[in-house]
């Protein structure tokens, strides 16, 4: 398995649908997963520390998890099938206090054995990973899915691109900016029949 970090959510190009970004330790391999408008909100909000005067479903979810003693240890994202990705949520009971102050009686014993116990919840992806997020849990997902979905992130060329785009800038005056759009985009006064096509 590999741990995974959220660096963000992006829009698709073509159908302006929202991405969340996940990206494995070494920065090389991305993993784009499409979401909803509403869980992109959910992950931001999470991302920058948000906080709604009304809990979100997510901020819920976690006074749940809270108040049945439930500690989310790690999200897994394990399969793809049809195109969807595949989250289990990897609960633990959280030891109850007197468990833990008297570990010599038998009883305390089998109660923290319990507490070991994981709970697998079966989660969509988009939601295990606001759920994390708001608990500081861990992201982890199987190599063969890492494989199958990932992009390549070539960070030097981004870098690249990002420095070159730089030195444009400083180079180019706004007078050759305004003339280089005014070119590509004539005035409407400026348009004949057969530009309105």
């Amino acid at each position: 398995m590999v741990e995974m970090s959220v660096i963000g959510i992006a829009l698709d190009a073509a159908s302006r649908s929202p991405i969340v970004l996940l990206r494995d330790p070494s920065r090389r391999r991305q993993v784009p997963i499409w979401i909803d408008q509403a869980q992109a909100h959910n992950i931001m909000a999470g991302l920058n520390g948000e906080s709604s005067p009304r809990p979100l479903s997510h901020d819920l979810m976690v006074s749940l998890l809270e108040a049945g003693e439930l500690h989310l240890e790690r999200v897994i994202i394990h399969a793809i099938e049809d195109s969807t990705f595949r989250a289990v949520l990897k609960l633990s009971h959280d030891a109850p206090s007197d468990a833990i102050e008297d570990v010599t009686q038998p009883e305390s014993i089998e109660q923290n054995e319990v507490s070991e116990e994981l709970l697998d919840i079966d989660a969509r992806p988009s939601d295990a990973i606001a759920l994390a997020i708001r608990t500081g849990s861990s992201i982890w997902m199987l190599e063969e899915v890492v494989a199958e979905a990932s992009i390549a992130v070539d960070a030097e060329a981004d870098a690249e691109d990002r420095n070159e785009f730089r030195r444009f800038l400083d180079q180019v005056s706004p007078a050759a900016m305004v003339r280089h759009l005014q070119s590509r985009h004539p005035r409407d006064d400026e348009m004949d029949d057969d530009t309105l096509g």
